[in-house]
C-alpha cells in the first residue's frame, strides 16, 4: 500500500497501543485466549499494515491484494484488532464476543468466517506452507497474465510466524522448497520472542534459525529492537520487498506480553488472560489514559481510517489496468474468467488399465485444455501418472511451468496446495502413494474444513501394492479419509469410473476430493451390460443385477471385479446376487433414503462388503448381520495376487463363504 510513511511517532504509538489494549481486553472478556503475541508483535504488524500492505478493506477479496497469513493463529486477537481498526467491517461487538458461540472472532482465524482472514490457522506450521502456496499462485498467475504493457498480477505474501511454527517440520519442508523456487514475493515476519507455552525456547529450540534460512536460500534480516524501533521495522520490510531473487525472513526480536509488568518475557503471558490487575498495570505502563475496556482514541481511529481509505484508490487503479488488459487480451480474458470446458478420453471395453493409468490419461487431457490447472507430486510422478505432459517444471521466479516438483515433502505439499486454493485463480492437485496420506492428514483436514477445491491423488491404494510390503500398503486409510467431514473420497472400479471421477472432481468446487487409485490393472467394463458409471455421482449404484437376488455384494475399486467374478460363480450354484459398486461411501450415505433403498434394500439381510482394507465401518452399509471381506491386520510383502489370496480376497473364497451364508 505504501501510505504515508511514519512521521508522527506519537500517533503511531497511540495506534500500536490501541491494537494492544483492544486485544488484551477481548481476551480478558472471553476469559480465554493468548495476549502475549498481540502485545509483542503489534509494532511490526502495525508498520506492515500502515506502510506496506496492499489491501482494500471495503473489498477484502480484491484480486491483486497482498496476502497476510497469521500462521501463529493463537495470536488471533492481533489480527482481529487490525481488521476492526482498518475498517474490514468486523464490528466492535464481534471483538467483544471473541471466542463466543456464533461470533466472527473464533479462537483461531477461520477462512470464510471473518472478512480479511486469508487462511485458517492455528495448527502450527500450516500457515507457513499456505503462504508458500499463495506465493506460487501469484507467480503462476503473473506468468500467465502479465504483459509488457500491463502488470495485472503483482502482490506479496506476508506470513507472521512464531517460534512454534518454525519448530514444526512442515515449516522446514515448505521453507526449503520456497528457497529452492526463489519465491521472492514471499516474506516471513518472525516474531522471535524466545518463549513458548512450556517456558523459554532454550528448553528445546537452540538452533541458529538465521543460518538455517540462509542455507535454504532466503534473505535474512534482523531487527534487534522490534519493541521500540519503528524505523528499523519499516526499513526491514522495505528491504525484503526489494530482494527480487529470494524469499525473505525478517527476525523481529520482540518481548512476549510486552508492557505487562509481571508477565512480559514469560510463558505465563502466552495462553492465559492477564487478569484485571495486570491489565490495569499494563495500561499504566503504556500510558493509556482511558481505563475503560475496548476504548479506541478518536485520534487513532482517524489515523486508521485515513490509511484504510488508500485501499479503495489502490483497487481503482488496478481495475483500470484490468480493463485495459482485457481489451488487449480477449483470449486470455476467457482464461482469467475461468471459463473451464474440457473433454475426457475414450476407453475401450475389455482393456486392462490400472486406475492410476486411466485417471492419468484424464488428467493429461484436462491439463491440455485448462491452462489454470496445475499440480505436482512428492517425487513420484512416474508412478502416480500425474506429470502434465509438455507442462514444464514450475519456475518460482517467472511463473513458467505447470509441474510443481514438491520433492519428498508430503505434509508441506498438502498445505501448499491449500495455499494455492486459498489464493484463488487456479485449480490444483497433489499426488503420492496412498499410504502417505497419513503424512498429509492435517492439511487434508484443513482443506475439508475450509471447502478448498484441492484434488488429492493417491495411487497404490491397497495390498495390491505387493512386494513393498505392509509399510507401504494402506489398509486403514480409506476409512480414515471417509471419516473427515466434507472430504469426498472416490475409489473408482475401472477406466470409466476413473473418467467419471475426474469429471466430478473438476466440477466440484465446495471442497477437496481424494482420488484413490490402483497400481494393479483392472478390466474396463462393458457399460452396455453393466450399470452406467454416472452412478458414481450418487456414491454407489447397481452395477450388475439378477432377478430374485438372495444377496448383495458391495465392492469398491479393484475389488468390484472380484465381486463380479464371485457373482458368476454363485450363479453357477443357483444363487442369484446383486453387485453394487460403491466408489464413495460417504456420498452414498448422503443420498435420499429412497435412492439408498433402491440400491441396497433394507429387506435384504444378506449384504456383503468386499474391500482390500479394514472392515471397520462397513456395518453401516451391510447391517449388523453383514459379511465382510477385507484386511483387518497389516499387509505383507509378496506379489499382489498371493497377498489377495492370503487374505481370502478371491472370487472363489467369496463365493464359497456367501454360499455357506445363505440358507439352503
Amino acid at each position: 500500500m505504501q501510505n504515508e510513511k511514519i512521521h508522527d511517532q506519537n500517533v503511531d504509538w497511540l495506534c500500536i497501543n490501541t491494537i494492544r489494549t483492544l486485544s488484551i481486553d477481548a481476551v480478558q472478556k472471553a476469559n480465554s485466549g493468548h495476549p502475549g503475541l498481540p502485545l509483542g508483535a503489534a509494532p511490526f504488524a502495525y508498520v506492515l499494515f500502515q506502510n506496506h500492505l496492499k489491501f482494500n478493506p471495503k473489498n477484502p477479496h480484491f484480486f491483486d491484494r497482498d496476502r497476510f497469513v497469521l500462521s501463529a493463529g493463537h495470536g488471533s486477537m492481533l489480527l482481529y484488532s487490525l481488521l476492526h481498526l482498518y475498517g474490514y467491517g468486523l464490528s466492535l461487538d464481534e471483538i467483544k464476543n471473541f471466542r463466543q458461540l456464533g461470533s466472527k472472532t473464533p479462537g483461531h482465524p477461520e477462512y470464510g468466517m471473518t472478512p480479511g482472514v486469508e487462511a485458517t490457522t492455528g495448527p502450527l506450521g500450516q500457515g507457513c506452507a499456505n503462504a508458500v502456496g499463495m506465493a506460487i499462485a501469484e507467480r503462476k498467475l503473473a506468468g500467465l497474465f502479465n504483459s509488457h504493457d500491463h502488470n495485472l498480477v503483482d502482490h506479496y505474501t506476508y506470513c507472521l510466524v512464531g517460534d512454534g511454527d518454525l519448530m514444526e517440520g512442515i515449516s522446514a519442508e515448505a521453507s526449503s522448497l520456497a528457497g529452492h523456487l526463489k519465491l521472492s514475493k514471499l516474506i516471513y515476519l518472525y516474531d522471535s520472542n524466545d518463549v513458548s507455552l512450556d517456558g523459554p525456547t532454550s528448553l528445546c529450540f537452540t538452533e541458529n534459525v538465521a543460518k538455517r534460512y540462509e542455507s535454504y536460500g532466503w534473505q535474512v534480516i534482523e531487527v534487534k529492537d522490534a519493541d521500540h524501533d519503528l524505523k528499523a521495522i519499516d526499513q526491514a520490510i522495505a528491504a525484503a520487498k526489494n530482494d527480487h531473487a529470494r524469499p525473505s525472513l525478517i527476525i523481529f526480536k520482540t518481548t512476549i506480553g510486552y508492557g505487562a509488568p509481571n508477565k512480559q518475557g514469560k510463558s505465563s503471558a502466552h495462553g492465559s488472560p492477564l487478569g484485571p490487575d495486570e491489565i490495569a498495570l499494563t495500561k499504566k505502563f503504556l500510558k493509556w489514559e482511558n481505563t475503560e475496556p475496548f476504548f479506541i482514541p478518536p485520534a487513532a481511529h482517524a489515523h486508521f481510517e485515513k490509511a484504510a481509505s488508500y485501499g479503495a484508490h489502490t483497487e481503482e487503479k488496478w481495475t483500470e489496468i484490468l480493463t485495459a488488459w482485457k481489451k488487449a487480451n480477449p483470449t486470455k480474458t476467457k482464461i482469467f474468467n475461468q471459463e473451464i470446458n474440457f473433454t475426457l478420453p475414450e476407453f475401450k471395453v475389455g482393456e486392462d488399465f490400472a486406475t492410476r493409468e486411466s485417471a492419468g490419461k484424464c488428467l493429461t487431457m484436462i491439463a491440455s485444455q485448462v491452462p489454470l490447472f496445475i499440480g505436482g507430486d512428492a517425487d513420484l510422478s512416474g508412478s502416480t501418472n500425474t506429470f502434465i505432459k509438455d507442462g514444464g517444471s514450475f519456475e518460482g521466479k517467472n511463473g513458467a511451468g505447470r509441474n510443481i516438483h514438491y520433492g519428498v515433502r508430503e505434509h508441506a505439499m498438502g498445505a501448499i496446495a491449500n495455499g494455492i486454493a486459498y489464493h484463488g485463480g487456479l485449480r490444483n492437485f497433489t499426488a503420492t502413494f496412498f499410504c502417505f496420506s497419513d503424512y498429509m492428514k492435517p492439511a487434508i483436514r484443513l482443506a475439508a474444513m475450509n471447502h478448498l477445491p484441492v484434488t488429492f491423488v493417491f495411487t497404490h491404494d491397497s495390498i495390491g501394492l505387493g512386494e513393498d510390503g505392509p509399510t507401504h500398503q494402506p489398509v486403514e486409510h480409506l476409512m480414515a479419509l471417509r471419516a473427515i467431514p466434507n472430504l469426498i473420497t472416490l475409489r473408482p472400479a475401472d477406466a470409466f469410473e476413473a473418467r467419471e471421477a475426474w469429471k466430478f472432481t473438476m466440477n466440484h468446487k465446495k471442497g477437496p476430493v481424494a482420488l484413490v487409485l490402483t497400481r494393479q490393472k483392472v478390466k474396463t467394463l462393458d457399460r452396455s451390460v453393466y450399470g452406467s458409471e454416472t452412478g458414481l455421482n450418487q456414491g454407489a449404484y447397481v452395477l450388475s443385477d439378477r432377478p430374485n437376488y438372495q444377496a448383495i455384494l458391495v465392492a469398491t475399486g479393484s475389488e468390484v471385479g472380484l465381486a463380479l467374478d464371485a457373482q458368476a460363480d454363485l450363479e453357477k450354484n443357483g444363487i442369484a446376487t446383486r453387485v453394487v459398486s460403491m466408489p464413495s461411501m460417504e456420498m452414498f450415505l448422503k443420498q435420499p433414503a429412497p435412492y439408498r433403498e433402491s440400491v441396497i434394500p433394507t429387506a435384504c439381510k444378506k449384504v456383503a462388503s468386499i474391500e482390500a482394507g479394514v472392515t471397520l465401518g462397513w456395518a453401516g452399509i451391510t447391517g449388523r448381520e453383514g459379511l465382510h471381506f477385507g484386511v483387518d491386520t497389516f499387509g505383507m510383502s509378496a506379489p499382489a495376487p498371493k497377498i489377495f489370496e492370503a487374505f481370502g480376497l478371491t472370487a472363489q473364497n467369496i463365493a464359497e463363504k456367501v454360499k455357506a451364508w445363505i440358507p439352503a
